[in-house]
């Protein structure tokens, strides 16, 4: 709901619901406003958006807001704010300076939490956006639930430790919370779809039953000009929009995921999310520029690196594993200073890939293995594949306090591949943070 002074208020709820996630087949889930996934949050750029949120689940939580160029203070880990305890409530309120494609999702015991339903969209609207016919949003995640719908826990240290290797990809394939539902859509329209990767581990390559596409945006909003494409990886954490149509009436296509081999021990399979039946003509005022925005490159591709960030995988003999940034799990990571460009190499030395997200900034991809991006865009997650080393380049604007970057597979931030770091600011006095992290 908005109102006139541009605030944007929502209230949500959390707690476990039955949720049908199709005819017949319901689970127990956990999420928001008792639906799966929680409502999407809406907003104009520049609007300041005020969620207060009630814990009604039996254990704690908090809410991060995925992708949001917020104060640290809002982004909802461990390090910036106390657990919401059940039965209490928290406010979060802050300003979204970005128009795009925005997630929020549970930051507490987040294999259990978020593996069960605790998350939903946030999407903020430009006036100066390309025009489409429709808008949609599509949440992409997997459930591994047992053949009586419900959550499979391992009790054995194989099972136990292949989850931790491979994390917990779902033998149920949800869109928007179901499982295969049927997207309805006009020939001869062009609609802007937004794509969110919700799921623990599951790499969704975007696949359309061969038909073109656009892609016109990613994490940080617009690219720079739309790209034609057949199909697109999206990895845990990241948003792609693409501009969909103009169809023929009568055409019928699944939205798919071919198999994507990321070095896992479970060998991956194509996965079906839905199917699209085009329906009626309809006349289309839709308009996709040749030009979406211009983004100014922050660095070039041979920038000195000011940081380096090694992902990587070494045996434990506790749990098999551990999942390490810079040789350490769960580490603390050197300052960096509002104003100082950072450009940083992240490597990844282990055999399987890894999804990098940066909480609260966005950055530059400068290079990937030595060669430049095909495109400008602004990434807060991006892929890397064994044996890769990426080049980005990001500035921290005047929002000093805790931050963190980590695997956005969920299984392997919990197994240690996380780091935090203070952003701070030079003019004022500064005390190395030794917080402890939330990541249980």
């Amino acid at each position: 709901m908005k109102n006139q002074s541009t605030v944007v208020t929502y209230n949500l709820e959390a707690s476990q619901f039955p949720w049908e996630i199709a005819a017949g087949k319901t689970i127990s889930a956990w999420g928001f406003n008792g639906q799966l996934p929680g409502p999407t949050i809406k907003a104009k750029k520049g609007d300041t958006v005020v969620v207060r949120v009630k814990n009604s689940l039996t254990e704690p939580t908090m809410v991060h807001w995925h992708g949001v160029r917020l104060p640290a203070v809002m982004d909802g880990t461990g390090d910036s704010q106390k657990p919401i305890l059940p039965g209490e409530e928290y406010e979060y309120s802050f300003v979204v300076p970005d128009a795009g494609t925005f997630w929020y999702h549970s930051h507490a015991n987040e294999t259990v939490q978020m593996e069960r339903g605790m998350y939903g969209a946030l999407i903020v609207e430009d006036p100066s956006d390309p025009t489409f016919d429709n808008d949609r949003v599509f949440m992409v995640d997997d459930m591994k639930l047992t053949k009586n719908n419900e959550f499979l826990e391992h009790g054995w240290f194989l099972p136990k430790f292949i989850e931790r290797h491979d994390g917990r990809e779902g033998n149920v394939a949800l869109l928007n919370g179901k499982e295969m539902p049927i997207v309805t859509l006009n020939a001869g329209q062009t609609e802007r779809w937004r794509f969110i990767n919700a799921s623990s581990a599951r790499y969704f390559v975007l696949h359309l039953g061969g038909h073109t596409f656009q892609l016109i945006g990613t994490d940080g909003g617009l690219i720079e000009t739309p790209q034609v494409l057949t199909k697109v990886l999206i990895t845990p954490g990241e948003r792609i929009d693409i501009a969909v149509g103009a169809f023929e009436d009568g055409d019928t296509f699944s939205i798919e995921s071919p198999p994507y081999d990321r070095t896992t021990f479970l060998k991956a399979s194509k996965k079906t999310y839905g199917t699209v039946n085009v329906v009626a003509v309809k006349a289309s005022t839709a308009y996709v520029p040749i030009s979406l925005r211009e983004i100014e490159a922050l660095a070039p591709q041979d920038a000195e690196v000011t940081r380096k960030v090694k992902l990587s995988v070494a045996p434990n003999l506790k749990n098999g594993l551990d999942f390490r940034v810079n040789d350490r799990t769960h580490m603390n990571d050197a300052p960096v200073f509002v104003g100082d460009l950072q450009v940083w190499e992240v490597s990844n030395t282990s055999l399987m890939d890894h999804p990098f997200h940066l909480h609260g900034f966005f950055f530059q991809v400068l290079e990937e293995n030595g060669k430049a991006p095909g495109y400008k865009a602004w990434k807060d997650t991006i892929n890397l594949k064994p044996r890769t080393t990426v080049k980005i380049a990001w500035m921290p604007d005047n929002r000093p306090g805790r931050w963190m970057y980590h695997c956005h597979i969920i299984e392997h931030h919990e197994a240690g591949m996380m780091a935090s770091f203070d952003v701070v600011d030079r003019s004022k006095p500064y005390m190395l943070s030794t917080a402890h992290h939330c990541h249980s």
